[in-house]
């Protein structure tokens, strides 16, 4: 089925003081989305930075997001640190929490929730913490969406108990067979038109090929970008040109398609 509304998110705000890093293009890349996925001062990020993304956001009527992750400033969040699953559920619910003030402080709400970094990917594949996360989502924001991977033990724990759910399709990273996103330094990994190319036909036939097989099935409600990634506004000029000009629109999603997204999949 040919979809005719899609999100696209990027990771922003992931600086630190005098430190831009990764939020160099943030103003710029603002414009380009419809949900932001802001860092909440554990793996990048802090009090100004995140109450500057989230004043961008709302100037450009972008849904706001908490970008959690591991407490790992020095390796950006991208090294696995061991912790019990209560560990990893309580730093996530703190970092909630701090961005969630400074979207009360402008009138805001948040919109979801998405791991980042390493944290995203040890949620995804150990199905004890994320039904931590899940069932603590459900107690503390049972109306604000979880992002993940549809390869996952988040969404299917989250669809299983019936907490609205976006799976992303990520435009700058690649795909094994079963469906899990992997992490590849090739020359044209950043190419504009592959990257826009790619995107559509996932939109258009549900499809995407991986490095290691044939064509798979791949579901998702939400684009997502890396601000970090080499030629980032290149790459989301290419994707919003290309998919605007094959009818689908950009908007944020709505509660259904969270919700229908979240209808329990087959073990």
């Amino acid at each position: 089925m040919v979809r005719k509304t899609i999100d696209i998110s990027c990771d922003m705000g992931e600086g630190f003081g005098p430190w831009q890093l990764g939020s160099t293009n943030d103003e710029q890349l603002m414009t380009l989305i419809s949900s932001a996925n802001i860092a909440t001062g554990f793996h990048a990020g802090d009090p100004n930075l995140m109450d500057l993304s989230i004043r961008r956001a709302l100037g450009n009527n972008v849904a706001l997001g908490a970008h959690p992750g591991f407490r790992d400033l020095q390796g950006f969040g991208r090294r696995r640190v061991e912790a019990s699953a209560e560990e990893m559920v309580n730093d996530i619910v703190y970092q909630i929490g701090a961005i969630r003030e400074f979207a009360r402080l402008h009138g805001a709400s948040l919109q979801h929730v998405k791991p980042h970094g390493a944290l995203y990917m040890a949620l995804a594949a150990d199905e004890a913490a994320s039904t931590v996360f899940v069932n603590t989502m459900r107690r503390i924001a049972p109306d604000t969406f979880i992002y993940c991977m549809g390869a996952s033990a988040t969404y299917r724990i989250a669809a299983e108990q019936g907490h609205p759910v976006v799976r992303e399709f990520y435009a700058d990273r690649e795909y094994d067979t079963t469906g899990k996103i992997v992490f590849t330094r090739k020359p044209d990994d950043y190419n504009p038109k592959k990257a826009a190319d790619r995107v559509l036909r996932a939109c258009v036939e549900g499809k995407v090929r991986p490095i290691d097989g044939e064509d798979i099935d791949v579901g998702f409600e939400s684009v997502c970008v890396h601000s970090d990634t080499p030629g980032s506004v290149e790459l989301l000029v290419a994707i919003r040109e290309t998919l605007t000009a094959n009818g689908i629109e950009i908007a944020p999603p709505s509660a259904a398609t969270a919700r229908a997204a979240g209808q329990a999949p087959p073990r």
